[in-house]
């Protein structure tokens, strides 16, 4: 492990990433290009001191899943991606296991994509990105643990602030979908150990998402019409339409409303409030 050159690394990479970048706000008292250790620790779900420890060049060695996280975080392409694996002396993510980096193109488009609920999804759900009104809509997902930010691990064993399909009849619908996701993405990544480490979670803490998986269902993230119960704004009804990305099984769900609707008055209040709380 080259603890040095992965320490300089880690640095140079967390000063390009701007905070509205991964969907935090900038504040006024910034003293620090780019992202603070802090806001890198909370979205890559580790300490601060242990953020610390590795930009100063010292403590153990991180685990593969510890550097996956920091990638996510810091926005890393493919190339910087492998790089920092190498040197932390782990070979970088191999084909067969579900892709947890979102492209920089990715990024960009949810960039454009300001005025609009964004989220990125992997193969089994996990929230890889998101935008600012993609975490006023569905709340404060950099606060999640690492490996509780999915969305079908917060369905069925989470306590999320607000609640997706949250209309009558909308739940089982919803809940369906999620499991046959996931039989999905385990028919396409048989021998990816996180999918399978949290199937069998999910199973052990769920009856019923283990009585839904055991009826043997697929599905895919489709297009759909979705009420979202928010703590301020009530329940809300958004289309939600599914855009997949192929080269890395990733799905970008963007919610939107017909103009001039009450739900599309509920998305400006989110881009005047953000996450401040109602």
């Amino acid at each position: 492990m080259n603890r040095a050159e992965l320490a300089e690394v880690l640095r140079t990479a967390r000063a390009r990433v701007r905070p509205q970048d991964v969907g935090l706000s900038s504040g006024t008292r910034r003293q620090v290009p780019g992202l603070r250790r802090e806001e890198v620790a909370t979205l890559a779900g580790l300490s601060v001191d242990y953020v610390v420890r590795l930009e100063q060049g010292r403590g153990p060695r991180p685990s593969s899943q510890v550097i996956a996280a920091l990638a996510r975080a810091l926005r890393l392409d493919d190339d910087d991606r492998d790089l920092v694996f190498r040197l932390a002396d782990h070979e970088p993510p191999q084909t067969g296991r579900v892709a947890m980096v979102v492209r920089p193109s990715v990024f960009r488009l949810l960039d454009r994509m300001a005025d609009l609920p964004v989220l990125v999804l992997s193969a089994k759900g996990d929230v890889l990105a998101w935008n600012p009104l993609g975490a006023a809509l569905q709340g404060d997902m950099s606060a999640w643990p690492q490996r509780r930010r999915n969305l079908i691990w917060q369905r069925f064993l989470g306590s999320s602030r607000c609640q997706v399909a949250a209309g009558p009849g909308e739940d089982d619908a919803a809940a369906r979908a999620s499991v046959g996701t996931l039989r999905a993405a385990q028919a396409r990544y048989p021998s990816d150990p996180d999918l399978a480490r949290m199937i069998a979670e999910l199973r052990r803490g769920s009856p019923r998402f283990d009585e839904l998986w055991r009826e043997g269902r697929s599905s895919l993230w489709r297009t759909a019409t979705k009420s979202i119960g928010h703590p301020g704004l009530g329940t809300i009804t958004l289309d939600c339409d599914t855009l997949l990305l192929p080269d890395g099984d990733q799905t970008v769900l963007v919610y939107s409303a017909e103009p001039g609707t009450p739900e599309a008055r509920a998305l400006d209040m989110l881009r005047v409030t953000g996450l401040r709380h109602f």
